[in-house]
């Protein structure tokens, strides 16, 4: 009799169990769809203006928003894989890990042009034009994916002509799991080094100029105070970016130390916080506080219900589109 009410209490545990974390899914991948919606909205708007297709600033903020989906789409794979405990085959956990890799540098590195960008935009207003052409920034996207794919292509050269401590076909992907040389972990932490810390030097440069120029101008104050927010906001986008990547080493550090409901539990909050939030920030540093861009935003999100002010955004372009 003892045994049937244990069965029954087990049975019982692992239904709250499931429910629980169908729960969990339910509420992670609830805000991933929103942010992907909203992102294809963002998407269509500058696909449907030309003048947003070649203004510098609006391709750097479309650069931003594809980078940004395709990295949140990356990370709902992996997410569900872990939480999940699905085995996957290694060539695919391979090209999983090495986009995700090379869209996290890229869009670092992106957040530097997009400041650069504010910084020419306040600190030299006459050579704007002259300098951030649209062809420059093409170059310049070009150069950063360049910089995006060393790490990547690194590891899979690595991989394929010395690595043999993978012999699975199927395994948990992760990088801890399918990157055991010692190498991949020494080239991962240069290299990130090495961008991260060039990136918040370009970030505080140029909060510290456009400030400077806020303080000695004596019109436009308000468009340098409100670029110095967006690059603030860089700033807050590039930390996050930042504790993203730690997340693996602190759950290799607290796997053996926690059951595995805590390492749930942990898993979900660091997903939402850290992987979804930084990238929900997009939104709001241009599509949500661009003046020129709100207006057609706001139509195609809400299918039309909001009248498109058609003359206020062309005024804001024309004046240069920069009230950020």
């Amino acid at each position: 009799m003892s045994n049937l009410n244990d069965s029954k209490a087990n049975i019982t545990q692992t239904v709250v169990m499931d429910r629980t974390e169908l729960v969990k899914m339910f509420l992670s991948m609830t805000p991933c769809v929103i942010f992907l919606y909203v992102n294809g909205v963002m998407l269509f708007t500058l696909s449907k203006k030309t003048v947003f297709q070649e203004m510098p600033r609006y391709m750097l903020f479309g650069h931003m928003l594809w980078v940004d989906t395709l990295n949140l789409c990356m990370s709902v794979v992996l997410y569900i894989c872990a939480f999940g405990s699905i085995l996957i085959m290694k060539n695919l956990c391979l090209f999983i890990l090495n986009c995700t890799a090379a869209l996290l540098h890229v869009s670092v590195l992106n957040l530097s042009l997009m400041s650069l960008e504010r910084y020419v935009a306040i600190c030299f207003p006459l050579r704007h034009a002259e300098i951030t052409t649209s062809e420059r920034t093409k170059m310049a996207i070009g150069v950063v994916w360049m910089m995006g794919l060393i790490q990547p292509l690194s590891d899979m050269i690595i991989f394929y002509a010395i690595d043999s401590t993978s012999a699975m076909m199927n395994l948990f992907c992760s990088r801890t799991t399918l990157f055991r040389l010692q190498i991949y972990k020494k080239l991962e932490i240069s290299i990130t080094c090495i961008f991260f810390v060039s990136v918040c030097f370009v970030i505080i440069f140029t909060y510290a100029s456009i400030a400077a120029v806020a303080k000695t101008a004596s019109s436009d104050k308000v468009s340098a105070k409100k670029a110095n927010k967006t690059v603030l906001l860089h700033l807050l986008q590039l930390v996050l970016g930042l504790i993203s990547l730690l997340l693996e080493p602190i759950f290799e550090a607290i796997y053996a130390h926690v059951d595995f409901n805590t390492l749930a539990n942990l898993m979900y909050f660091f997903f939402v916080v850290f992987i979804i939030f930084p990238r929900c920030l997009s939104p709001l540093v241009y599509g949500l506080r661009d003046q020129a861009f709100g207006w057609s935003f706001k139509y195609y999100f809400t299918l039309g219900f909001i009248r498109q002010n058609r003359c206020n955004t062309e005024i804001h372009l024309v004046a240069g589109g920069c009230k950020i």
